[in-house]
C-alpha cells in the first residue's frame, strides 16, 4: 500500500509479516483507518476546492483568521456577518460607515483592524499583510493582490500556506457586468469555504423572494430615469466623475421597475460626466449611495434644488442607500427601496 500508514499499524505488520493472516488482518485495519479518515473529512465538509479567477484554492480547514481588504466595498466583510462568522476576522478594512440592515454598520466596526500602517489606498501593504499571519485573504478585485501596488500577491501568499479569494466579477478589475446573481456566488463560495452551505442557501433564497415579491408588483409600469451616483465622492475630472452607467446598479434598478439614465454614458461602470450633460438629462428620480459619508441625504436634496428642471427636482423623488446598492447579502432591500420611492402606490 502506497500510503504511510500510522506508527502502530506499521509496527504491527513487521511483527507478523510470517502469516498471511496478519497481512490480511493488517491490511483491514488500514483501510478501516483509510475509511474512518474520508468519513471524517467527508463530515468536515473539508478539504473544498474552489476555482478563483484562474487560481485553483484548496481549503484544507475552516479558517480562523481571515483578513478582510479595503476595495472601497463592504461586500465581503457583509457576507461573513450575515453567515456569522464575524469571531472568524483578525483584520477588516471595510466600511461604508452606514447599513441598510439594523446594526452592521455597528458590528463593522467593532471588527478588528489589525492595527497596520495602512499604504494610499487604505489597505494592507505586503509586509503588514504576512504579519498578520492569515489563513485566508479576501479582496474584491484582483487590484487587492498587484504586486505593482506593493500587496502581497496570491502566489506569494500561497507559497506561506494562506489561501485567497477574489469576489465575483472582480478577476479583471471590471465590475460592470456584475449582476445580484454575483451577491449570491459570493454568499454560495463562502458557504462552502466555510462550511455553511446551508446558511448560505437561506438567505439566497429569502433574497430571491423578497426580489421576486417586489418585482411582481412593478411589473408593467413605466420604467423612471434614474440617476445613480456616489454623495461626495470624485474618480474623474469633471463635476459628475461617480455616475454609475453600467454593474449591479442596473439589475437592481430593473428589478425596482426603473432604468438607468446614464446606461450609455460610458461603457466601464462609472461615467465622468460634465454639469452641462447632466443637466440636459431626464432624469425622473435619484439614488444616492453614501460611501462614509454622514448625510447622504443632503446631498441628494442639494442637487435636486441645483437641477430644478428634473422631473425628480419637481416630484422630490430620491433615496439614499449604501451597501444594499452594491456586491453583498442585502440587494433586495435596495429592489424594495427603490421600488417605494419609484411605484408608492405599488409597493
Amino acid at each position: 500500500m502506497s500510503k504511510k500508514r500510522p506508527v502502530a499499524i506499521a509496527l504491527a505488520g513487521a511483527l507478523c509479516l510470517v502469516t498471511a493472516a496478519c497481512a490480511e488482518s493488517s491490511t483491514d485495519t488500514d483501510s478501516a483507518a483509510d475509511g474512518k479518515a474520508s468519513a471524517a473529512a467527508a463530515k468536515s465538509g473539508y478539504p473544498v476546492p474552489l476555482d478563483n479567477c484562474g487560481v485553483s484554492e484548496k481549503i484544507t480547514k475552516e479558517p480562523s483568521r481571515v483578513v478582510v481588504m479595503n476595495g472601497a466595498s463592504v461586500a465581503e466583510v457583509s457576507t461573513l456577518l450575515a453567515l456569522g462568522l464575524q469571531e472568524k476576522v483578525v483584520a477588516n478594512q471595510q466600511s461604508y460607515g452606514m447599513s441598510e440592515v439594523a446594526g452592521r454598520a455597528a458590528a463593522i466596526k467593532a471588527l478588528p483592524k489589525g492595527d497596520v500602517k495602512l499604504n494610499d489606498a487604505y489597505d494592507i501593504p505586503r509586509e503588514a499583510m504576512i504579519g498578520l499571519r492569515p489563513d485566508l485573504v479576501l479582496s474584491t478585485t484582483a487590484y487587492g493582490f498587484d504586486g505593482k501596488n506593493g500587496f502581497a500577491t496570491r502566489e506569494q501568499l500561497k507559497q506561506i500556506g494562506v489561501n485567497t479569494y477574489v469576489s465575483p466579477q472582480g478577476c479583471d478589475q471590471d465590475t460592470s457586468k456584475m449582476t445580484i446573481a454575483d451577491s449570491y456566488t459570493l454568499l454560495r463560495d463562502m458557504g462552502k469555504v466555510f462550511n455553511k452551505s446551508d446558511e448560505a442557501e437561506k438567505i439566497v433564497a429569502a433574497s430571491e423572494k423578497h426580489i421576486a415579491e417586489v418585482a411582481a408588483k412593478v411589473k408593467g409600469e413605466k420604467q423612471p430615469k434614474v440617476m445613480v451616483l456616489f454623495s461626495n465622492m470624485a474618480m474623474g475630472g469633471n463635476d459628475f466623475s461617480s455616475v454609475v452607467a453600467k454593474g449591479i446598479y442596473n439589475d437592481i434598478l430593473s428589478k425596482a421597475g426603473g432604468s438607468n439614465a446614464f446606461e450609455n454614458a460610458s461603457k466601464t461602470s462609472f461615467a465622468d460626466l460634465s454639469k452641462e450633460k447632466v443637466a440636459a438629462t431626464d432624469v425622473d428620480a435619484l439614488v444616492v449611495i453614501g460611501y462614509n459619508d454622514p448625510n447622504p441625504m443632503a446631498y441628494a436634496k442639494k442637487l435636486l434644488k441645483e437641477f430644478p428642471q428634473w422631473p425628480a427636482a419637481k416630484n422630490n423623488k430620491y433615496v439614499a442607500l449604501s451597501d444594499s446598492m452594491y456586491l453583498g447579502p442585502s440587494n433586495d432591500l435596495a429592489v424594495e427601496k427603490i421600488a417605494g420611492m419609484l411605484h408608492p402606490d405599488k409597493v
